[in-house]
């Protein structure tokens, strides 16, 4: 054997063995094991409470009584409000009346919202002012109490008599899209101003009501409904107690 062969032979004998190394658990395991820990003791701790909490309403019951009762008078208050609230919106519509210098100093989106109370009035809870840009022609829709659906266009002038008139324009989009797209029984145009001849003969022709500014005038400074005011409603969808 050579020399060198030797060497490499002795120096491999005296090389220790490669130890192994032992491998710890990782961080994230230590902080799952934490956080589980922690819910435990949460948990325990929230048991703890409910327990002690219960038993000491089980000797003190009267705080419960008391709690009850409290709730009890503030239940039947709150109701008693919303009741006397019911009630006066039901004497306030039934009382209410605009005059025509009233409507006509109005904005035209408080016109509006007056239609639509004047509807409420009438016998229409749900009636609702859905005018606005993208309207398609509706600016008040409302379901009468004989289950007729009303589509209500607006056309309000600030000068009364002496603003412009409206014309067939007009009522082309109100026929376009009362029935078609709002599903309407009842399609109506109401202004305080004018209404042109051809307007009302193609009113006539298409089924369409007009209330214009006399009609208006009884309407809203009277008590009776605008279906008793409007010649050739349709008949009541379903029988009610009215019919």
């Amino acid at each position: 054997m050579s020399p060198r062969a030797r060497k490499g032979r002795a120096a491999t004998a005296r090389r220790p063995p490669a130890r192994r190394r032992t491998r710890r658990p990782g961080r994230r395991r230590q902080r799952a094991d934490d956080r589980l820990i922690g819910l435990l003791v949460a948990v325990v701790l929230a048991i703890a409470l409910v327990v002690a909490v219960v038993n000491w309403l089980l000797v003190h019951w009267w705080v419960m009584v008391a709690i009850g009762a409290l709730a009890v008078l503030a239940g039947g208050g709150w109701l008693y409000q919303k009741q006397q609230r019911a009630r006066w919106e039901v004497v306030r519509a039934q009382g209410l009346r605009y005059g025509l210098s009233h409507l006509d100093a109005l904005h035209h989106s408080r016109f509006e919202d007056a239609v639509r109370d004047l509807m409420r009035r009438d016998g229409c809870p749900d009636a609702v002012r859905v005018g606005g840009g993208g309207d398609l022609g509706a600016d008040v829709k409302a379901t009468d109490p004989y289950g007729r659906r009303w589509v209500i266009q607006c056309k309000h002038r600030r000068n009364g008599l002496a603003g412009s008139a409206v014309g067939s324009p007009d009522l082309q989009v109100l026929n376009g899209t009362a029935r078609q797209v709002h599903g309407a029984d009842v399609a109506v145009i109401v202004t305080n101003g004018r209404v042109t001849a051809p307007a009302l003969a193609f009113a006539k022709q298409q089924r369409l009501h007009v209330v214009d500014r006399h009609t208006l005038a009884a309407w809203a400074s009277g008590s009776r409904p605008l279906w008793e005011l409007l010649r050739a409603v349709p008949p009541p969808r379903k029988p009610t107690a009215l019919s």
